[in-house]
């Protein structure tokens, strides 16, 4: 085989690898639980809840930059390879977790970071091993591969979770092991170093302290705001937050400072003087945050609203989901390595500004959709949201690294990785809270009426319409009935009570339909206000791209 379609292949299991456990855990998380016997809806266990689904997040964007920068000093294949090691290493560690109960949990925590810093290394240098191996008329097409790799296991991970979570939960991890051993060991028999690393450079010690400090502290922050706090439903106004995202920025605005008295910098600010660069940095950063939390967001409408009234029940609706969720997919898939190709030849500019003006249009027909849509159109509208998708990503990235010298595509590669992963994270937490927002204002008033209607006692129903939102959100997002979870906390003596005054209203309530209308008006309400905000920051992404200026390759001469 010939080198460049080595490391293709390479760094697309790797990559492949990294995506499908960056979601994979969405699917299995109750039967995780399960397996360590915790409840993940009890107040005590939504900081294993959290940290599980966002800690990964966190921890690959910290470090994705501080690994580039490495890589272009230690040699970019040698990191790569420790990078592969390092996630199989993770991978075993989480399929043998042992323990029960909140130790189990943190070690999972524990283990699933040591995960994402192997992931940080793989994202770290994917793009840059590609853009070393292949010239530039065949680094749009190959760069598309790599990036439809990714789409792919972000989807292919929420259908993997579903299928081995009804297996066994180590399952879920150990399917990378193999993957993980094979990719490791073929990755130190034939990738070879085609740049040549700077190791004269020091370290910057200051810069990476500082990036990774203040990253962390904000990314926890935003994380920890998703927790109820002092009967609100999240946690925008706790001490705690407030001090993290505060502390976080502090840091991360000195940071550039910073990096402009260190002799070897780790974040080459002056790459921001190229046009072509700093347009598709900027791009990528609005992308991931309109369409980061939209495909979480779709997801849970799917799970928590339109797969229960068409007859599925709470346990199967995350794995369906997936499966509703994969015209996405195929939109991405059918323009990515196209787009990548095209882009080779014409550029990027044009592909990459009209992938995200195809995407708008989608996100504004989606706001006419009635929460119990058909089908038909809905798989269009993200069919077309993923065509958008795949004709912006492969285009921007290859004009991100053709603008930047050999010497320095480490860590443009990392910059670009995080301001994707940082993207997606704020994008989570933001749709989050949008969704949490409406609930709060409008969930307990029809939950109230809802449930007189059914029969129960006025006191009660005012008790019960008390649910946290969160609970409510995270309930559907894992696959359970939100009321079968607070009808299981009331005295047996109250249960007693509404069966007597109306045999059927219990039974009405725990039924797959019940909560999914009454959840729904506030829901779509709360959705067309985020797809409207995702347009817009789609259509900034859009101007962006079209200030990117022609095809240019190494446009600044760094040193």
């Amino acid at each position: 085989m010939e080198y460049k379609w080595t490391v293709l292949t390479n760094t697309t299991l790797g990559i492949l690898m990294a995506m499908i456990n960056s979601s994979v855990l969405i699917i299995s998380l109750p039967a995780i639980f399960r397996g360590i016997q915790i409840n993940p809806l009890a107040p005590s266990s939504f900081d294993y809840l959290l940290w599980l689904l966002m800690g990964y997040g966190v921890v690959s964007s910290s470090l994705v930059v501080s690994f580039g920068k490495l890589s272009d000093m230690y040699g970019r294949v040698r990191l790569y390879r420790l990078g592969f090691m390092i996630f199989t290493l993770g991978s075993v560690l989480l399929s043998i977790t042992p323990g029960k109960g909140s130790v189990a949990a943190t070690e999972l925590v524990a283990f699933r970071m040591v995960q994402a810093v192997g992931a940080a290394l793989l994202m770290a240098n994917s793009a840059a091993l590609i853009t070393d191996a292949f010239p530039i008329t065949e680094r749009g097409r190959a760069l598309g591969i790599n990036q439809v790799a990714g789409m792919v296991g972000n989807l292919v991970g929420l259908i993997l979770g579903g299928v081995l979570a009804t297996v066994n939960w180590r399952l879920v991890f150990i399917i990378s092991v193999p993957f993980g051993v094979a990719g490791t060991a073929w990755s130190y028999l034939k990738l070879r170093e085609l740049s040549r690393p700077r190791r004269e450079e020091k370290v910057d010690i200051p810069g990476n302290l500082a990036f990774i400090g203040g990253l962390v502290l904000l990314l926890a922050g935003i994380t920890y705001a998703l927790e109820p706090y002092h009967g609100e439903a999240m946690g925008w106004t706790s001490p705690r937050v407030i001090a993290l995202m505060s502390a976080g920025a502090a840091v991360l605005a000195v940071f550039p400072l910073v990096e402009l008295r260190v002799q070897y910098p780790m974040f080459r600010l002056e790459l921001f003087r190229s046009r072509q660069f700093s347009a598709g940095i900027f791009a990528a950063l609005l992308a991931g945050l309109a369409l980061g939390g939209l495909m979480i967001t779709l997801t849970v409408m799917l799970q928590g609203i339109w797969l229960p009234l068409h007859g599925y029940s709470y346990s199967s609706t995350p794995f369906w989901a997936g499966i509703y969720m994969l015209p996405m997919l195929f939109g991405f898939v059918a323009l990515g390595p196209l787009s990548g190709a095209l882009s080779d030849k014409y550029g990027a500019r044009e592909l990459a500004t009209g992938g995200m003006l195809i995407a708008f249009a989608a996100m504004m027909a989606m706001m006419t959709l009635s929460y119990n849509f058909s089908y038909l159109p809905f798989a269009l509208m993200i069919f077309i949201v993923g065509v958008g998708n795949g004709m912006f990503v492969a285009p921007n990235t290859a004009s991100i690294m053709n603008a930047v010298p050999p010497e320095h595509r480490g860590v443009a590669s990392g910059m670009r990785s995080v301001m994707t992963s940082m993207a997606n994270t704020v994008s989570i937490a933001l749709y989050f809270s949008l969704l949490l927002s409406a609930f709060e204002a409008k969930l307990p008033s029809a939950i109230y009426s809802s449930l007189v209607s059914a029969g129960f006692p006025q006191a009660l129903a005012l008790e019960v319409s008390k649910i946290p939102p969160t609970a409510a959100l995270f309930a559907a997002f894992l696959g359970y009935n939100p009321m079968q979870v607070v009808l299981q906390d009331l005295p047996q003596s109250m249960v007693s009570r509404i069966e007597a005054s109306d045999p059927s209203g219990i039974s009405d309530v725990l039924s797959n339909t019940w909560f999914p209308h009454v959840i729904a008006p506030p829901f779509m309400y709360a959705l067309r206000f985020t797809l409207l905000i995702s347009g817009v920051i789609v259509v900034v992404a859009a101007v962006a791209s079209a200030l990117r200026g022609k095809m240019a390759t190494q446009s600044l001469g760094v040193k």
